[in-house]
């Protein structure tokens, strides 16, 4: 069997055994057990337990895929508005709900887990960026109001996260385009000059 074969099953028995259990549940003989793979062979790959975790998170807390679709739905829109129409509608469809599972954050104890919170935060804030930067435009056209780019933008996502985390921690379904249509009603007549 290839190296690269044998570490890619290490890592998919690690975040499967780390998203149902947390890092402090998992022992390294479970994850030999569900890799079918020897103790040393683990740790030809990784340094110890903290550095297999460390690159589970890295490799499972990724929206690039995300952000590049939002990025480009938005820059497909030709008016301003239409460009907040689609990110509302882009986000509440396709935000990665699987991303946000606790498993993967919390390592010893309650306390969030710094690589996987850092990971995801540096994410969230390069999706801040691509709305900021659509309403400094608006702000900077006279079609949005004088306001805090950053602090508009942080207001909507507030808004989008509220309907996507009820979702994912309480089970309450929503319609995203009709809450997407909904925000981005909202938030436009906010900013309006």
């Amino acid at each position: 069997m290839s190296n690269s074969k044998q570490e890619h099953r290490i890592l998919e028995a690690a975040k499967q055994l780390f998203t149902q259990r947390g890092f402090s549940n998992v022992a390294m003989r479970d994850i030999c057990r569900v890799a079918n793979v020897t103790p040393p062979t683990i740790y030809y790959y990784f340094k110890n337990k903290e550095a297999l975790f460390n690159a589970v998170v890295r490799e499972t807390i990724s929206m690039s895929e995300f952000i590049n679709r939002l990025d480009s739905e938005c820059e497909k829109a030709p008016l301003l508005e239409a460009k907040i129409q689609a990110f509302t509608r882009t986000y509440l469809t396709y935000f990665p709900r699987n991303l946000i599972n606790v498993g993967l954050y919390i390592r010893d104890s309650t306390k969030l887990d710094s690589v996987g919170r850092n990971t995801l935060s540096c994410e969230l804030t390069r999706i801040q960026l691509i709305l900021a930067k659509i309403i400094r435009k608006g702000v900077a056209t006279g079609v949005f109001r004088t306001t805090d780019a950053r602090m508009a933008a942080e207001c909507l996502l507030g808004m989008m996260h509220r309907f996507i985390f009820q979702q994912i921690h309480f089970q309450r379904n929503y319609n995203s385009a009709d809450t997407g249509a909904y925000l981005a009603d909202f938030f436009l007549r906010a900013m309006k000059p």
